[in-house]
């Protein structure tokens, strides 16, 4: 039986419109999904009607501008892609900067607070405001059982306002003995400050205190022979354990002590010089005056004065012969 070729549209295509066909795929496979993406939309596109058997192929030219538009558009997107990641690093590297720049301020201001404690803890004032030492250390006298000054005493009438000397902690207050009412501080070096002699304290065990604060004020309690504050400085709370007063001071900064004051100096009184004998005026008769020089040498170079000169030798003479 044999098999004829139907006519129409069920003819086989011809050769040209079997290499348009290739051509096409070949422009696809080389243009990738931009001309899948245009090329399916052209095909979905194309109107129904009658099958001639031809492809229809995409025109080049403007599937490259297609191409070129889609390009653009993807190197547009590269480079917001771009900018993005630039400008994230630049405000991570701020964000960076910023940290660095806060956590050195903080150091700083820790160290300034640093600075500020080290000095307040350090900084100490006189224990009395404007007075000045009336009796220095190891001063010797049978008024001290050891037999000589263990502090130093602080000119202050009764109630003056006593201070501590600097930062510190109460250890004690009490009654002293010889010390009458007397405060113990302890420094926050270490050392000790002994306030004795006090008509009252201000503080209480277990208290803080800063430099300058009143702690007491003064008096004449325990074996003293006027009011005054007794102070001393002490490697320990306990009696024996003292040290200069003065030096301890000045070595945490407290300049302008002064020790006892020297007694006002008093001028030495001149004898008055004998008055004038009785019935005497009193008033010392002048000088003549005075002949100039150099009317003295006119005179004794004048030749007029020679012939008395002369006369005057002559007689001389003659009387010695």
């Amino acid at each position: 039986m044999a098999f004829t070729r139907p006519a129409g549209r069920h003819r086989r295509p011809a050769a040209a419109s079997r290499a348009g066909v290739r051509a096409a795929g070949l422009a696809a496979l080389t243009t990738g999904s931009v001309v899948g993406t245009l090329a399916a939309p052209a095909h979905a596109a194309a109107p129904d009607g009658p099958d001639t058997g031809l492809t229809r192929v995409i025109a080049f030219d403007s599937v490259a501008g297609e191409i070129a538009t889609q390009a653009s558009l993807v190197h547009s997107a590269a480079e917001q892609d771009a900018a993005e990641a630039r400008a994230a690093a630049e405000a991570s590297k701020q964000a960076e900067r910023a940290k660095l720049e806060a956590e050195r301020k903080k150091e700083a201001r820790e160290r300034a607070a640093r600075a500020a404690e080290r000095k307040r803890l350090n900084t100490f004032v006189a224990p009395v405001t404007g007075s000045y030492v009336s009796t220095g250390y190891h001063a010797s006298s049978s008024l001290w059982s050891s037999g000589s000054h263990t502090g130093i005493d602080f000119h202050a009438a009764s109630g003056t306002s006593v201070h501590a000397v600097g930062a510190g902690t109460v250890v004690k207050v009490d009654w002293g003995g010889a010390y009458g009412n007397e405060v113990v501080l302890r420094m926050h070096d270490g050392t000790y400050t002994q306030y004795g002699h006090l008509t009252a304290a201000t503080v209480a065990v277990g208290q803080t205190v800063t430099a300058g604060q009143q702690i007491a004020v003064s008096g004449a309690t325990g074996n003293v022979t006027g009011p005054h504050l007794h102070f001393e400085a002490r490697t320990s709370p306990e009696y024996g354990s003292d040290m200069d007063p003065l030096a301890y001071l000045r070595g945490h900064g407290r300049r302008g002590l002064t020790p006892t004051p020297a007694p006002p100096r008093v001028p030495p009184t001149l004898p008055e010089a004998p008055g004038p004998p009785a019935g005497a005026s009193g008033v010392r008769p002048p000088f003549p005056p005075r002949t100039p020089r150099k009317q003295r040498i006119e005179a004794r170079n004048n030749p007029v004065d020679a012939p008395c000169r002369t006369e005057f030798f002559a007689v001389l003479i003659s009387s010695l012969l």
